[in-house]
């Protein structure tokens, strides 16, 4: 047929619009269309059915054997009966999770993140450790209400050769946090969160007792935001001040002795942590300690500052009656004590026990003392006493002894 017939019957002229056409054309089949063909429903013998339900229940059936059971659960009984126990017994054996974040997570993340797009302007390393201590004790106060502000705190530390104590709040510990931490940011030109309140010195407890006694009322959940907006503020800084032209050399005063940069945010960074500790025990709150290579550095800073509180120690006590202490050139290998780290965070250093000067020496090697990471950094924290801290101890029991109690006097309010 050469046209089509309008609805007379008559033919359509040349110049008029073409009509449609009465009959469909043929469709296209699925084939053609490049579309996937329907799968066919899967038939199984009831045998076949049961033997699945265990894998039913692990949900590791294929799709079409996972439709057939649940079609097949609704038309017998038998089998949905063992399968609502098969279901039950696979929730027993799963483990239940902790809704809390591995502490490494952070780390792993960033890590993953600056992979992908490195920071314009870094972060250093040494200053890494403060910033992820910060946050997460940040994370760990977000969800705090009244009650757990106001949790009593008590304060440890180690006070010549006895434990010495301060109760306060958790809200307490961040205003001392804020105001410790203070003593790093002024130097780096931030405000002194003292602000017009002099502290009778410009040491660490001095500048907190300042801070308590100025407060007209305890401190509360307001002093999370300045001590918050500080620590963003010291990490910002020393990205831009103490990176690799810097390398963190700018001395801090602590009062009675100064720190380079670098490890004055160690110091922070381990003190935060400590902290973070306490508030979690007083909240009956679980808290893991920091990464390992974070807990590393924070070990390496308290072993290079035994020898300068051994010094201080020794001084301070008058010399053995009958005997004479061991003097060594600036330089020069003296009598060493080897510190063996266990676990996370590990490693061995050598104490020179002559002088702050001297340079450990393997060869004059006089004792050997073993501990945990953990319970290393607890022990320079004050919260362990050094005659209770597990050690490993072979050699000279007075160079042992002078160690564990210079390393316990590392810590301070």
């Amino acid at each position: 047929m050469s046209g089509a017939y309008d609805e007379h019957g008559e033919h359509g002229g040349a110049g008029g619009p073409e009509p449609a056409p009465r009959i469909p054309m043929p469709r296209a089949s699925v084939e053609d269309g490049g579309l996937a063909l329907p799968a066919a429903p899967l038939v199984l013998e009831h045998q076949v059915l049961a033997s699945l339900l265990g894998a039913w229940a692990l949900a590791a059936c294929s799709p079409q054997e996972a439709a057939a059971v649940d079609a097949h659960l609704g038309e017998c009984g038998t089998c949905a009966e063992e399968a609502l126990r098969l279901r039950d017994a696979v929730e027993l054996l799963q483990r239940p999770e902790s809704l809390d974040l591995d502490p490494a997570l952070r780390t792993r993340v960033l890590d993953g993140c600056l992979e992908r797009r490195p920071p314009r302007i870094p972060v250093p390393e040494w200053a890494a450790p403060y910033d992820a201590e910060t946050a997460r004790l940040d994370a760990l106060l977000q969800d705090f209400g009244d009650a757990e502000w106001h949790a009593p705190v008590r304060l440890r530390w180690f006070d010549g050769d006895g434990t010495a104590s301060r109760r306060t709040t958790v809200a307490g510990v961040i205003a001392h946090l804020l105001t410790v931490d203070g003593l790093v940011g002024v130097p780096l030109g931030l405000p002194d969160p003292l602000g017009e309140i002099t502290a009778p010195a410009p040491a660490p407890a001095s500048r907190t007792e300042a801070y308590w006694r100025a407060s007209h009322f305890p401190p509360t959940r307001a002093v999370r935001a300045p001590w918050r907006e500080q620590s963003h503020a010291l990490v910002r800084t020393v990205a831009f001040t103490g990176g690799p032209g810097g390398e963190g050399r700018m001395p801090v005063s602590y009062g009675d002795f100064e720190l380079p940069l670098r490890d004055a945010m160690l110091d922070r960074a381990f003190e935060c942590w400590v902290h973070a500790e306490d508030i979690a025990e007083a909240v009956d709150y679980p808290y893991e300690p920091p990464s390992p290579r974070h807990l590393n550095r924070m070990i390496d800073l308290a072993a290079r500052m035994l020898p300068g509180v051994l010094a201080e120690r020794r001084r301070a006590r008058p010399a053995p009656p009958g005997g004479r202490r061991h003097l060594v050139a600036a330089g020069e290998p003296g009598r060493s004590l080897r510190l063996e780290i266990e676990g996370s965070g590990g490693g061995e250093w050598l104490i020179p026990l002559d002088s702050p000067a001297a340079v450990g020496s393997a060869e004059r090697e006089v004792a050997h003392v073993a501990l945990d990471g953990v319970e290393f950094c607890r022990l320079a924290a004050g919260r362990v006493p050094p005659a209770e801290a597990v050690a490993g101890q072979v050699g000279d029991r007075e160079a042992i002894r002078d160690v564990l109690f210079a390393a316990a006097s590392l810590s301070r309010m």
